[in-house]
């Protein structure tokens, strides 16, 4: 047991991670004329992350999204683990199409992911035709990295005191 094992420990506090997500909900568009549109999604569903360094092994993830062919995409994403601590980002891209990069900055969460931060992006891909206003996809390529606001605490403790 030397110094050897000090290095790592400089860097644990970034854990990375790659994942997959799959989601169902629904699209309101507006046709705004020739090739224009905008359109509300609000997505929800099953979240799994890999990787020894991921900060859980599942959430259940919902996000509401604003798209407009012109702007590009905004939205705001909350991830609940098994505990019902919670995990808020928002989210950026040129839209929601198939293949469009969608890039993710964690902004806070509850818990054990309180001062929560770090960026994840992904690919969406659409399952199936819409039909009416439901939309059904999966992410593709999903993985980022985050650092835990107390990354040395192994279990909930009181507020208050720093280390």
């Amino acid at each position: 047991m030397t110094a050897t094992t000090a290095a790592p420990m400089a860097t644990d506090d970034k854990r990375t991670f790659t994942g997959t997500w799959t989601t169902i909900g629904s699209r309101h568009a507006l046709d705004l004329g020739p090739g224009q549109q905008a359109s509300v999604v609000q997505l929800s569903g099953s979240l799994l992350l890999s990787g020894k360094e991921r900060i859980n092994r599942g959430f259940q993830a919902q996000v509401i999204a604003f798209s407009d062919t012109t702007t590009g995409m905004q939205g705001r994403s909350v991830w609940t683990d098994e505990h019902g601590e919670k995990v808020f980002s928002e989210l950026s891209g040129e839209g929601l199409g198939p293949g469009q990069l969608i890039e993710g900055k964690f902004i806070g969460g509850t818990g054990r992911y309180a001062g929560i931060s770090g960026e994840y992006n992904f690919k969406w891909k659409r399952l199936g035709a819409i039909e009416g206003n439901e939309l059904t996809g999966r992410v593709v390529g999903l993985n980022g990295w985050a650092r835990l606001g107390s990354p040395h605490a192994v279990a909930p403790t009181p507020a208050g005191g720093q280390k």
